[in-house]
């Protein structure tokens, strides 16, 4: 069985992903820093940071993947009647930062969050840099849901979303499918929510190669 990967400030070198453990899902390394050339390294190669406050960053490649092909995405007849009646505006990156502090808001049932304040201010500054995205749903000049995740070519990579109205997050995910059409969105991590929006789970290497084809 591999052992867990401890990488230092200084390594900008990951360990294959089929060293990465099973047991959590797809533990692959921990340690190392949250910069560009860090996090760029690490999502073409199918890897994604995600920690706690208090842990070093782990550093994750699960096997199978979740993923979403844009044209397989499932719209439910209450969110088609959502949609049709046009109640959100929907902007892209105009409220990055405001759309990660929203999705670091605890959940139900939860205490805390995973975006922490240096995920914050990483996936920030990977904004600045053009890398980093975001789509928002407004009511009347409030922000009422979005997402938010990394683009690299004909790839979306779906950190978080949040949805403060009902069906917010699910109209910005609808946009992304339909307007942005990336070619494969990244789920990371399975959840029935977005198993009923049609996601699906594949291999780790299919997902590898569709990062080769289309990251650029």
């Amino acid at each position: 069985m591999p052992a867990l990967v401890w990488l230092e400030d200084h390594d900008y070198e990951f360990p294959p992903v089929e060293q990465a453990l099973t047991d959590p899902d797809g533990l692959l390394a921990a340690g190392g820093l949250l910069s560009p050339k860090m996090l760029l390294k690490a999502y073409r190669q199918g890897i994604f940071p995600w920690y706690s406050q208090g842990q070093p960053v782990l550093w994750w490649s699960p096997d199978p993947r979740c993923v979403l092909f844009p044209t397989k995405l499932r719209i439910s007849r209450s969110l088609r009647k959502t949609l049709k009646k046009q109640l959100f505006a929907i902007r892209q990156d105009t409220a990055f930062r405001e759309v990660m502090l929203q999705c670091a808001q605890p959940r139900k049932g939860d205490s805390g969050t995973w975006i922490t304040h240096e995920m914050l201010e990483a996936y920030c500054q990977m904004h600045e840099f053009g890398y980093a995205h975001s789509i928002e749903c407004w009511q009347e000049n409030e922000l009422v849901g979005g997402l938010y995740g990394m683009s690299l070519g004909d790839v979306f990579f779906g950190e978080s979303m949040f949805s403060n109205r009902p069906d917010a997050s699910k109209v910005a995910l609808e946009y992304l499918c339909h307007k942005i059409q990336p070619k494969l969105i990244d789920v990371q991590v399975y959840s029935e929510h977005m198993e009923r929006m049609g996601a699906e789970m594949i291999p780790r290497t299919q997902f590898i190669e569709y990062l080769k084809e289309y990251c650029g």
